[in-house]
This record gives structure tokens, sequence and C-alpha cells, in this order.
């Protein structure tokens, strides 16, 4: 089996580490006992030995209280639903990958916010 993603291994430990310090549920045999998986395997997660599966990364990231899309990306992987999101409309959401990957984060946080009017726009119109 492939290694995991050191990067993501690194974020869990981290984010585990500074739980544990108020919440004893959070050690490694308490926290994969939670994960429902064995304290071998959330090791070896943890030093990028191995993977973690879609699944786990989100249950992770829930109970880390964390950005699930940002476990995601440390572990290579992409939401199921953003998945979804791409297959339904390929040509529109490719393209607009394409083009928004060079934008600068202000541009992206400009641009997301014109998307948030236009869907509450949308909404609008459904309400009435």
């Amino acid at each position: 089996m492939a290694g995991g993603s050191k990067e993501l291994g690194e974020r869990i430990r981290q984010l585990r580490e500074e739980k544990r310090k108020t919440d004893p549920k959070f050690t490694g045999r308490q926290f994969s006992i939670t994960l429902e998986i064995s304290p071998t395997y959330l090791s070896k997660i943890e030093t990028g030995d191995m993977p973690a599966g879609t699944d786990l990364i989100i249950k992770i990231a829930k109970l880390l209280e964390t950005n699930e899309d940002e476990l995601l990306a440390l572990g290579k992987k992409v939401s199921p639903d953003l998945n979804k999101i791409i297959v339904e409309k390929p040509l529109e959401m490719a393209s607009f990958l394409r083009t928004a990957s060079g934008m600068s984060k202000e541009k992206l946080d400009k641009l997301r916010g014109y998307m948030d009017a236009l869907s509450e726009q949308d909404k609008d119109k459904e309400g009435k």
C-alpha cells in the first residue's frame, strides 16, 4: 500500500495534541477508539506512513473542529460533494477552476463574495 501524506499526518497530530491539552479523549488511543480505527493505524496516518480515506479525513476534521477541505487537500483528496458538482457540470467547472487557479487569494475572496451575492439573489427570486 502506498504511503500517506506527511503534511496531513503532521496537521492531524498538531490539532489532536492541541485538543489533548484540555480534553483527555484526544490521546492517540482514545481518539483512535472514537474514530473506530486501531491506535497503530492512527499513528501511521500521523507519521505519513499510511493514507487515510476521504470519509476518515472528514470524520477527523469534524472531531478536531477544523476545516475538512484543508485536511482533504493535505491528503490530496477532494470532498465528495465537490466531485459531484464537477461531474454535474464538467465543462463549466473545469473552465472556472482553470481560470480561478491563477488568481490571488484577494481576488478569489472578492469573486466568492460576488458569487455569494448572486446566490442570494437566486434564493430571493425563488422565495417570491
